[in-house]
């Protein structure tokens, strides 16, 4: 089944994209953030830019719920950073079919974006840390996200395979 992963920095957009992706494909949404382990958000809470070696057992995990959807008869969208090519490398071993979606958009809405959250353990001044690591993908659908949310949604659908 289609399994699509939607990567990006923080506030590109992926949990609302996600949402409104996998209802428009009648899907389920999975947020990789809800998989990071206590240690990870403190540290992203207290402004502590995680290591590969703190990403591992996360990027593990999502592999692994990939692995175990994959037999499901509706798409799946699994919003995660994937900033660096060795992390898709991961998540794709788990999904070999999985479809790349990559958000991208200008340095200063990011920044806009992340200012305007509130009770995210994510904080506006780790985008430099996220946008030094980010390896931006080759293969995958590249989106503006400095569209509307509905326009982003239309784009992605129509870029994606049929299956």
């Amino acid at each position: 089944m289609l399994q699509i992963l939607l990567i990006g920095v923080s506030g590109s957009g992926k949990s609302s994209v996600g949402q409104a992706l996998a209802s428009h494909l009648k899907g389920e949404f999975l947020d990789a953030d809800d998989f990071h382990p206590p240690e990870n958000r403190l540290k992203m809470t207290s402004g502590i830019p995680l290591t590969d070696a703190d990403r591992l057992p996360w990027l593990e995990a999502l592999g692994t719920e990939l692995r175990i959807r994959r037999s499901n008869t509706r798409p799946l969208v699994l919003a995660c950073s994937a900033l660096k090519r060795s992390y898709r490398d991961i998540l794709r071993q788990a999904s070999p079919g999985l479809v790349t979606v990559y958000l991208h958009g200008n340095r200063e809405l990011i920044r806009k974006r992340l200012r305007r959250r509130r009770g995210h353990f994510m904080k506006a001044g780790m985008l430099e840390s996220q946008l030094a690591d980010l390896e931006e993908p080759v293969h995958a659908i590249r989106v503006d996200i400095g569209q509307s949310l509905p326009a982003v949604v239309r784009e992605i659908a129509a870029a994606l395979p049929r299956h």
